[in-house]
């Protein structure tokens, strides 16, 4: 294992869980433990041209570090967060994507799969921002409780799972190994969904059963309105909060809700950015909010610091936050 230093689904049916009094608090400083995936993203912009069947498109490609866990992880150093991320690397790429993780600051935990390559997705950007993917999980579909370590936990005071980990048997297996020893430890938990297809797939009632642990979610809009089978965001905030304690959802451009106990106390609008490509912006909301909370921000504050981290994703290429170069340039990534 590598570790390196830094340099229309139902309405939910199970009668709502009352936050505990006890529940563990993420404020007060302390590290952040990210479980989650690391892709090798190749993002097409193909920008105002249709994607033509049958023949060529042209388009601007790039290859990027990407990764819904691996982006938050690197989002959350990015703002000052001690951060860590535990994940399985791909015999294909592992060296590079472990240098792209301690470029950003994050200590990475991670096993090397000798047989399957790392995460791929293809992700094609229409000039709008948004983005349609292809992807094949590799080997960050194969983490599983072979790859913990208690002493991951060491001076941690958020655990934080990407949904993503929960929808393969070994990954869910890890999932419910990680919140056990957080919970044992008193470390707060926070979980994000993911992604709309895995969560149906998986089930919507299987995955609030499986995440019941946390108390702290952070979906997007159309993932709150998966789990809670309502219309509104809002409301779904409000029902998703009864469940965890606190949830946090996502609206994009229109900022962000975070509910308490079954009532909204917080709201942010969004940041007004000319967005390039939406890849990774939920996963620079969530470090930005988590990171807020770490350093002991109250729910408003934490929105707008999770909405500013999700514009500054916006306008670049890629998930990931740049590291010295020009906002928009497109440059070629060696994974040689």
């Amino acid at each position: 294992m590598t570790e390196a230093a830094p340099p229309p689904a139902s309405p939910m049916t199970h009668p709502p869980s009352e936050p505990s009094p006890s529940e563990p608090s993420m404020g007060g400083g302390g590290g952040l433990l990210v479980v989650g995936d690391v892709v090798t993203d190749v993002v097409a912009l193909h920008g105002g041209t249709p994607i033509a069947p049958g023949t060529d498109t042209a388009a601007d490609i790039v290859l990027r570090p990407g990764g819904s866990g691996a982006n938050t992880a690197c989002w959350a150093a990015r703002l000052g967060a001690d951060t860590r991320l535990l994940t399985r690397l791909g015999y294909d790429s592992s060296e590079w994507h472990t240098a792209e993780l301690v470029r950003a600051g994050v200590r990475p935990h991670a096993r090397v799969d000798p047989d399957h390559p790392t995460a791929v997705v293809i992700a094609m950007v229409d000039a709008g921002g948004e983005r349609s993917m292809l992807t094949n999980r590799g080997a960050g579909g194969r983490i599983s409780p072979g790859d913990w370590d208690d002493a991951f936990l060491d001076g941690v005071a958020l655990l934080h799972l990407s949904g993503y980990t929960f929808f393969t048997e070994p990954g869910l297996r890890l999932a419910r190994l990680a919140m056990e020893r957080a919970a044992a430890a008193g470390i707060a938990i926070s979980v994000d969904p993911a992604s709309t297809g895995p969560l149906r797939e998986f089930g919507v009632e299987r995955f609030l059963s499986e995440s019941a642990p946390a108390g702290l979610i952070i979906p997007n809009r159309d993932e709150a309105l998966v789990l809670t089978g309502v219309q509104e965001p809002e409301r779904a905030a409000e029902i998703l909060s009864e469940r965890y304690g606190t949830a946090v959802v996502k609206l994009g451009s229109q900022g962000a809700v975070a509910a308490t106990g079954g009532r909204i106390v917080a709201a942010a609008e969004g940041v007004r950015v000319h967005a390039v490509d939406t890849t990774g912006a939920g996963d620079a909301f969530a470090a930005g909010y988590l990171t807020a909370r770490l350093e002991g921000a109250g729910e408003a504050a934490a929105l707008r610091a999770g909405c500013q981290a999700g514009a500054e994703c916006v306008a670049l290429v890629g998930g990931r936050p740049r590291y010295g170069l020009e906002v928009n340039r497109l440059y070629p990534i060696h994974a040689d």
